[in-house]
């Protein structure tokens, strides 16, 4: 922590003018302590965060296990390089993969595993197979590879040439995919909820027809579960509530409680492909990070977090439904354990600058879609206070449309 003076959200604001590139839009508060699914602002005011870290808090502020493993581990060994083994490394893979499967490769991000998935999908792939198909109102990431997987042409605005080898398909259409499969096609990657495109839920019969795809043609599934991995969804992983296994996994944002942290998982036939020189991150399985997220792990098991998430899941959809019942202005609803979709006939940036006036964070994506990725742990209380306050918000919002 700085040895200086604590500052007014006004004056950090006047610092990052200076000295920060403004690549950001930033709302005009500096938070300054967290605990649980609070956060407070540096005047003091509480905020219920229910897209805390937008979805890497995924145990909320400051969860004691992560920060007591943290402690312990920074007066031990903060970091050193993967030409060495460490025994946290080792034990967060062997979370990681039996709860999943295969084996582990650790990073710092999610862009960071994408990149490194699509290596592996061509590294693996014979004959100079190269082509990856993704989806329409995908998100990956920010990377080249990463960004160019991201089929809105928003994000390519200015950066181009794109990276060669990808293919959009609308989500959920199989007979999109099929056609865009050929020779030189080596995988198909997808998130199962798609996250940033507003929560879009993949059908089981869309992963269903993709496995049977890539198993006619001999591509390589890749799950993009850097939003729905580390039970988000209600199990460990977005796949679970399918028939389906990919090949390959990406993993980031939560896996860690808050830490920097990514991870693939590729099945162990597929693995060894990506050999040593191939690919390699300096900070990745760095034993903060591992520490970090054997506690994330045993936190979630312990306190019946996906029990808990089941539950909150269906408490908020208690909730939502009635309200959709009530305001014409709400579409659709979207839910898939606590990612939480509310579909709007209206731009939705206004509700999120409303509910933080009322001391609530959520998020808005897609434009016109209300978007909560709320911790594991909340609680009842916080469910009903969250859901309370969006439903005034929604309800002066159409009000205002009326008049």
């Amino acid at each position: 922590m700085s040895d200086s003076a604590p500052l007014s959200s006004e004056q950090t604001i006047e610092l990052f003018k200076k000295y920060v590139i403004p690549n950001y839009g930033r709302y005009p508060i500096s938070l300054v302590r967290g605990e649980g699914s609070y956060v407070w602002d540096a005047e003091g005011k509480r905020y219920l965060d229910l897209f805390p870290g937008w979805g890497c808090n995924i145990l909320g502020y400051s969860p004691k296990r992560v920060v007591q493993a943290l402690q312990e581990q920074v007066a031990q060994l903060i970091h050193i390089p993967n030409t060495w083994y460490t025994q946290p490394q080792g034990e967060f893979a062997e979370i990681l993969s039996t709860r999943g499967f295969g084996q582990c490769f650790f990073c710092n991000s999610g862009a960071e595993s994408i990149e490194g998935a699509i290596k592996l999908a061509r590294l693996h792939s014979a004959d100079g197979r190269y082509k990856l198909i993704t989806f329409e109102n995908g998100f990956h990431g920010r990377t080249f590879g990463a960004v160019t997987a991201t089929a809105q042409p928003k994000y390519h605005a200015g950066i181009g040439p794109m990276m060669a080898g990808f293919q959009y398909a609308p989500f959920n259409d199989l007979e999109a995919v099929e056609k865009l499969i050929d020779a030189e096609t080596c995988g198909i990657l997808l998130e199962p909820v798609q996250g940033e495109g507003g929560v879009n839920i993949a059908t089981d019969e869309f992963l269903v027809g993709l496995r049977r795809l890539c198993d006619e043609h001999g591509l390589l599934l890749i799950f993009d579960e850097v939003q729905t991995g580390m039970g988000r969804t209600g199990t460990w992983f977005g796949y679970q509530q399918t028939s389906v296994r990919p090949d390959i996994m990406t993993m980031a944002k939560g896996i860690a409680g808050g830490v920097a942290c990514g991870a693939i998982i590729a099945d162990t036939e597929i693995a060894p492909s990506l050999r040593p020189g191939m690919h390699a991150s300096t900070f990745g399985g760095n034993p903060l990070a591992m520490v970090a997220g054997i506690a994330t792990a045993r936190t979630i098991e312990e306190d019946g977090l996906l029990e808990n998430c089941k539950r909150m899941s269906d408490r908020f959809r208690t909730h939502f439904e009635a309200l959709q019942k009530e305001l014409p202005v709400i579409s659709e609803l979207r839910i898939r354990g606590m990612m939480i979709g509310i579909d709007l006939s209206i731009p939705s940036t206004p509700a999120v600058a409303k509910c933080m006036e009322r001391g609530l964070l959520v998020n808005a994506t897609h434009d016109t879609v209300l978007r909560l990725l709320p911790p594991l742990n909340v609680t009842e209380e916080q469910v009903d206070e969250g859901a309370a306050i969006i439903a005034d918000v929604l309800r002066e919002m159409a009000t205002g449309i009326e008049d």
